[in-house]
Order: structure tokens, then sequence, then C-alpha cells
């Protein structure tokens, strides 16, 4: 309308106003929308519309990135304490096998002392018995010996040495019958 007010002047203006539509004016201004529509359809909208479907696609690919790096993170943390969890185990179960390997080591040292104790009471044994069968043995002897003396000067001659030895194995059997 302002348009028409310069070019038709004031009273043209005037009797324009007073109708109802003009077409002609519509038709102007439909015409100019539609070719700036066009326009920035082409050279704005076009392009403004490809940055910002670039800016979405690189925006969801960050929020991707971001959320397969977070299941990484967990599935790593997630394997870590699995590692963690084994390792104790395995420590655990390490400790109580060398607990239980030392405990046999100290059955067989205490089984090994004893029977090295075992041994030598045995030997201890075996030889008291056998000095002091030695010692009985030189008792009987001198015994012997001393009774022949004895009974030789008693009977005041000397014995000869078959006498003698007949003597002495009468004594012996005589003392061992006598335990």
């Amino acid at each position: 309308m302002l348009i028409n007010s310069f070019v038709l002047g004031s009273e043209a203006a005037a009797e324009h106003a007073a109708l109802p539509l003009n077409v002609g004016d519509i038709l102007m201004t439909v015409t100019a929308f539609l070719i700036l529509l066009y326009l920035l359809k082409k050279y704005a909208f076009g392009p403004l519309m490809g940055v910002m479907k670039e800016r979405e696609a690189h925006v969801a690919d960050q929020i991707d990135s971001a959320e397969k790096s977070r299941e990484e993170t967990a599935r790593l943390l997630e394997e870590q304490r699995a590692l963690l969890k084994q390792s104790r185990q395995d420590a655990l179960a390490n400790i109580e096998e060398s607990r239980k390997i030392g405990e046999k080591e100290r059955e067989q040292i205490v089984t090994f002392a004893r029977q090295e104790a075992e041994k030598i009471t045995e030997k201890a044994k075996s030889e008291i018995e056998y000095q002091t069968n030695q010692a009985i043995q030189a008792l009987r002897e001198q015994t012997a010996q001393l009774s022949v003396a004895i009974a030789s000067k008693v009977i005041g001659r000397e014995l000869n040495v078959q006498d003698q030895q007949k003597m002495i194995d009468d004594l012996l059997r005589e003392a061992g019958e006598g335990k």
C-alpha cells in the first residue's frame, strides 16, 4: 500500500484504500515472496541445512564414540576386577599350598628325627647290652681265675692247664645257671 501511495499519489491512494483488495498488489507480493523463498532455499537454507546436518552427524558420532569409550572402559574395569579377584584367589591358593607343603615337610622332618632318635636309642641299647655282656664275661673270667687261684692255695697244689680250663667251664656254667 505504501508503494501505491507514492506511485499513484495521495488521492489515488485514498481511492485505493477504499477498495477492499488490490489483486495486483497481492500477486506482486506473493511473487516477490516466492522468489525470495526460492532464493533463500537455494542460497541460504540449502547450505545452512547442510552445515546443520554435518553438525548433527558430528555430534552423533561424538556421542557414539563417547558411548563406545564408556562401554570399553566399563568392560576393561570389569576385566581388571576379575583379574584382581583371580589374583587374590591365586595368592590365597598359593599361600594355602605353601602352608600344606610346609606342614608336610615339618611332619617329614619330625618323622625323620624320631626315626633317627629311635635308631640312636637302639644303637645305644645294643652298645650298652654288648658292653654289659663284655663286662659280665670279663667278670666271670676274673671270678673263675680268682676261684682257681683260691682253690689252688686251699688244695695246696697247682692245677695243670686242662684241669684249670675244666674247672673254669664248670664254674661259668654254675654262674650262668645262677643268674
